[in-house]
């Protein structure tokens, strides 16, 4: 076990330890968590991970023009923060979320209520009982080093005002 043993006036420290923990734990991560969402809706605009790298362009927005994540905006519209005393989270509930984010390294889609499935490739119409796709890995959600050195200013900042 190891003590500390203070001498001589520790008042002001004693009133600086306080004051922290009197801080309003709630609001201080609200607006971490809201830096860190603004964060994540900027990488849809840039189309890059928390780590920098670009994501892989989708044959759709090769096809058509677009951006990678974007074509209805639904993913990136159902980003949302959850904050209280003790943290904060920042993530989505589209059911399609994980599998941009993590990727899928092939899945089987069959065709369930026609008797295939069609699609086009190369402007030339397809049949097909069942095709194997496979999707990238396009991460969205996460902290990067400027979103880490923004927390930490974000943070110090705070306490100098509130501490």
């Amino acid at each position: 076990m190891y003590s500390i043993r203070l001498e001589g006036d520790t008042r002001t420290m004693l009133g600086k330890i306080r004051s922290l923990a009197g801080l309003d734990k709630k609001r201080i991560s609200s607006a971490l968590g809201h830096a860190v969402r603004t964060s994540t809706l900027q990488r849809f605009k840039q189309s890059k991970g928390p780590d920098g790298r670009r994501w892989k362009t989708s044959v759709r927005a090769a096809l058509e023009g677009g951006k990678t994540l974007v074509q209805t905006s639904q993913l990136r519209s159902s980003i949302r923060v959850k904050a209280d005393g003790t943290g904060f989270a920042v993530g989505t509930n589209a059911k399609h979320a994980a599998t941009h984010q993590f990727g899928e390294p092939g899945r089987t889609i069959r065709a369930r209520r026609a008797k295939a499935l069609r699609f086009q490739i190369g402007g030339r119409w397809v049949s097909k009982k069942q095709v194997r796709i496979k999707i990238p890995a396009r991460p969205f959600l996460g902290l990067s080093e400027e979103d880490m050195q923004e927390l930490k200013a974000t943070v110090e900042d705070y306490i100098a005002k509130e501490g």
